[in-house]
């Protein structure tokens, strides 16, 4: 009798430590989330909770006018590790809300505000051959080893390329500037870049707006009340 409360005592102890033990890896392998996975997950989900309305109003609006394929557009893109998901967007262009439609994405996990081009698996971007990394140390192109700098952080909802390609400058180009930002990224050049890309779009709408105030101005807005046209004409025939 007493034997075999011993041995239940035993397996007890020894279930109990292996818990813990569990439990102990467990924590061990959880690492805490990074700055940009932290600004992704509170902007994103507050600019979803801010663009909510507008986005469900632009979605009632298509779903009115009942478009081919839907209110949603769904491609595969390649994402963090090469893994493909599928990118959901409105079917729309108007005040940007097939980006902000994309918010989901970034409060998931899928994408991040900032970062390169999410591209299609057919896309010949994303081939690993263009020199050294990380999973090829020999650096030997065309290796089946071979990780390619896309894969190493997430796309973006907006990035780099997108903000700088307006500039129209010939070294400008989208593909060296998602490259550009693979090697530098990080917090302060994300609020950059986020900032930059609110700032074009409001002072292309301002100066926009300016442009069809003054086209509505002309001279004669600015001539004294009853002064004539024919008035200036007899004064310069005099002359």
């Amino acid at each position: 009798m007493m034997r075999t409360r011993r041995t239940r005592n035993r397996r007890t102890v020894t279930a109990e430590a292996a818990k813990g033990t569990r439990a102990r890896t467990r924590l061990g392998d959880w690492e805490p989330p990074s700055a940009k996975r932290v600004l992704d997950l509170t902007l994103g989900s507050a600019l979803l909770a801010l663009t909510s309305p507008l986005l469900g109003a632009g979605a009632l609006a298509l779903a009115a006018r009942r478009p081919p394929g839907g209110v949603l557009t769904r491609s595969p893109r390649i994402g963090l590790d090469g893994r493909v998901f599928v990118l959901c967007s409105l079917r729309t262009r108007r005040l940007r809300l097939d980006l902000l439609s994309r918010l989901p994405h970034v409060v998931r996990g899928d994408l991040s505000l900032v970062g390169p081009e999410p591209l299609p698996p057919d896309d010949g971007r994303n081939r690993a051959d263009d020199g050294r990394n990380r999973a090829d140390p020999a650096g030997t192109p065309g290796s089946p080893a071979a990780r390619h700098w896309r894969q190493e952080l997430k796309p973006g909802l907006t990035g780099l390329a997108q903000v700088r390609s307006r500039s129209g400058m010939p070294w400008d180009e989208p593909a060296l500037l998602d490259q550009h930002y693979a090697e530098h990224h990080g917090v302060g050049l994300d609020l950059a870049i986020l900032a930059s890309a609110v700032h074009v779009p409001l002072r292309g709408a301002v100066r926009g707006l300016a442009r069809r105030g003054k086209a509505h101005l002309s001279d004669t807005d600015h001539r004294l009340s009853g002064y004539s046209t024919a008035e200036e004409v007899g004064s310069v025939s005099t002359d």
